[in-house]
């Protein structure tokens, strides 16, 4: 059985920092380009194809060769940066990230681009865990680490929904590279200032690396992720998919048993009966496939159905993105009066009952009319279940283990993603051709298949917040 939340509070730490909530601001900051380069070169993808001659299946490789080794390396990275020192790794993971973009920027060929966007993968698997480890340990206290979160929720949501705006206006502006060259004075800002910030990190007791577990774990989250990014083209039936899923199993049970009989184990399997840990990380789950499936059909529905140019779909983000930036905010009061768990529910049914409203959106939407008010509501539901779900996934969290922690928050947040986006396409995509089969309009039944993808997305909302209430004391 899981066991109870524990109550008590983390000892006590040196301080780390003199300006802790400017070097809030610097990590959120690092944060904020490793969630906005998941989604900003989707928009420049076809003026990129021109230039380097790329047709489709190696246009979508552009993506996946970032996603594969970001979700795949997170919980090494996060285990590194507790081993070797969690600002050390972080200036290393944004070191390369910094590299990375500006080899992808300088790109003359399609594998140049493509070994290029795996380094920045990797690199953004280094610096995302060890970054919010930092914050763990900058801010102590509940009510500090709570604002300090809403903060951080804040400029992760902003990095979701600002990828479509900033990539049209780059690529249009500057052309396809902009969206990799931006990335790098802001890294360089941040490899300047953290430094003067934040401490060296304490000298500690390293334990032995658990190499065995990181080889088993990392490709078998790899071969996770690849299964469902191939499936949402491929079909779940494609003998490409069922083999990446059939090693996934593999490697993860050998992980599995690996971690069990390992005296310094890459991740204790002790930590998921914490209640905290395993209801903050399903529902960061949850919380991953329902906003990856939105974002990328609520794009696609603007631009296919409605006829938005890649700007305007951009532009009519900016509702959303900020009411996530104000609840953020907010939040904090209301876990401090109600809870982390309540807020956490609460925000997630909030996000299920905006994506129900979405889902009625007709073919011939205006945005005023159909659209404006519950992207607002969903915005709302996202930045609340954002902030109060990370805050649950690190609750109670020793410093040696505040990267294990981060990083399974970000490979929630990620596994989540690729579920979500395969499963939900896939509902999307059969709804389409059942409905054109039968005679009926392209874009009533392109406008049908995304409005089952919301109700999806509602759904895993819904299921989020059902395992919080679930999974709690004995």
């Amino acid at each position: 059985m899981i066991q109870t939340d524990s109550n008590t509070s983390p000892p006590p730490a040196l301080d780390r920092s003199t300006g802790r909530w400017w070097a809030l601001v610097v990590l959120a900051l690092a944060q904020f380009l490793v969630v906005l380069d998941a989604s900003i070169v989707n928009i420049a993808l076809p003026s990129l194809g021109a230039d380097l001659a790329l047709d489709t299946a190696a246009l979508s490789g552009v993506i996946t060769a970032y996603v594969l080794p970001f979700g795949g390396l997170l919980l090494f990275g996060g285990r590194l940066a507790d081993r070797f020192g969690h600002r050390r790794m972080f200036l290393v993971g944004v070191l390369g990230f910094v590299t990375a973009s500006a080899l992808a920027g300088l790109a003359i060929s399609g594998e140049m681009l493509l070994t290029a966007r795996a380094l920045q993968g990797a690199s953004a698997a280094l610096l995302a865990p060890a970054s919010l480890a930092l914050l763990t340990q900058l801010f102590r206290t509940p009510g500090d680490r709570a604002r300090a979160l809403g903060i951080w929720g804040a400029v992760a949501g902003i990095g979701s929904a600002a990828g479509v705006l900033l990539g049209g206006v780059l690529t249009a502006a500057f052309g396809w590279s902009a969206v990799f060259f931006v990335n790098v004075p802001v890294g360089v800002i941040v490899l300047l200032v953290i430094p003067r910030l934040i401490t060296r990190d304490p000298v500690g007791t390293r334990q032995r690396l658990d190499l065995p577990g990181a080889i088993t774990v990392t490709t078998g989250l790899v071969a996770l992720v690849a299964g469902f990014t191939q499936s949402a083209g491929l079909g779940f039936g494609h003998p490409l998919v069922i083999g990446l899923f059939a090693a996934a199993a593999v490697f993860l049970t050998a992980f599995v048993v690996i971690e069990s009989r390992s005296s310094s184990p890459l991740v204790p399997l002790g930590i998921f009966r914490t209640a905290s840990i395993t209801a903050g990380n399903l529902a960061i789950l949850a919380l991953g496939g329902a906003t990856v499936a939105l974002f990328f059909s609520l794009s696609v529905y603007m631009q296919a159905v409605l006829g938005y140019d890649a700007l305007t779909a951009g532009l009519t983000q900016l509702p959303l993105a900020g009411s996530l930036v104000l609840i953020a905010g907010v939040v904090p009061t209301i876990i401090a009066r109600v809870g982390v768990r309540q807020t956490l529910v609460g925000s997630l049914v909030v996000l299920a009952a905006g994506l129900v409203w979405l889902s009625f959106a007709p073919s011939d939407a205006t945005f005023v009319a159909h659209l404006l008010a519950p992207t607002i509501v969903i915005g709302i539901g996202l930045g609340g279940a954002f902030v109060a779900g990370t805050e649950l996934a690190v609750t109670g969290v020793s410093d040696g283990q505040a990267g294990l922690a981060s990083g399974l928050v970000n490979t929630s947040q990620q596994i989540g993603g690729a579920i979500g986006l395969a499963v939900l396409s896939t509902v999307a995509a059969t709804r389409t051709e059942s409905l054109l089969a039968v005679g009926s309009p392209v874009d009533a039944a392109l406008t049908s298949g995304f409005s089952w993808t919301f109700l999806g997305a509602a759904t895993l909302a819904l299921l989020g917040a059902a395992a919080v209430g679930l999974v709690r004391q004995r």
